[in-house]
């Protein structure tokens, strides 16, 4: 499989590399924020398997597989070590690769991301399985997948290889989230799939939900988007570029 992906920006630094939301590729995902964030540094736009330009093949779709192909692609590219800002699916994606490939992460910026069950809000995939590829016909993701998709006729598929990771969503413990060793910004919009106290819990097992007027400011961040839902994250760049510009410029105390 070849990965579609797009390279944009300098050369000056570390890269970014930008992971999408599940049904969503590059345009959907990060077509606002993406030439916010090349301004100043080298910015790596991937699309997973099944996904935008990138075919599919006889495997499921997990997150595990996803975060194997993008550190296949950043060998491909000769690229060590990558910062990584993902969106839902494509931030469980970058959390997969800060605990099973961290000698290959700089920072992450992990936008609507759970760490287990418990993070959604209840009930919130019940009659997931009842959904059909025709109910997303004329959404943003496929429409732009009718443009992008090597085999336009694939959308079933896609759509149903999606149920069955749904139904097998990836979890880590509390401890896997307290030894992440990269620098982590967590993202939430106010009116999210996540609950916010979810986002609370992994901040703090992250070292944030400190005074730091008196400890001193810790690794991890957290921004909550007022007015946000979770399809509209992308929709934030204004508020978002500058925000994660500095987050992964930050010098670490």
């Amino acid at each position: 499989m070849d990965i579609h992906h797009e390279v944009h920006g300098t050369d000056e630094g570390r890269p970014l590399l930008l992971v999408h939301g599940a049904l969503s590729g590059i345009g959907t995902s990060f077509g606002l924020i993406l030439p916010l964030l090349a301004k100043s540094r080298r910015v790596i736009a991937v699309e997973l398997q099944a996904h935008g330009h990138t075919p599919d093949i006889d495997r499921p779709l997990t997150v595990e597989a996803f975060a194997d192909d993008v550190v296949g692609l950043l060998d491909r590219l000769g690229v060590d070590r990558a910062d990584v800002f993902g969106w839902s699916m494509g931030a469980a994606v970058a959390l997969r690769l800060g605990t099973d490939h961290a000698d290959r992460v700089g920072r992450l910026v992990l936008a609507s991301v759970s760490f287990d069950d418990a993070g959604l809000h209840p009930g919130l995939l019940d009659g997931i399985q009842d959904l059909q590829p025709e109910h997303l016909h004329g959404s943003e993701f496929h429409e732009e997948y009718l443009r992008t998709a090597p085999d336009p006729s694939g959308w079933p598929g896609l759509v149903t290889k999606m149920k069955v990771l749904d139904a097998n969503l990836p979890h880590w413990t509390p401890e896997q989230i307290r030894a992440l060793q990269a620098p982590v910004m967590i993202v939430l919009a106010d009116s999210d799939i996540i609950r916010p106290e979810h986002a609370v819990e992994m901040f703090r097992l992250l070292g944030g939900g400190v005074p730091g007027d008196l400890t001193g400011l810790p690794r991890c961040r957290l921004a909550i988007l007022p007015g946000t839902t979770h399809t509209t994250v992308p929709h934030r760049a204004d508020w978002l570029a500058p925000m994660i510009d500095e987050f992964l410029d930050a010098v670490t105390a």
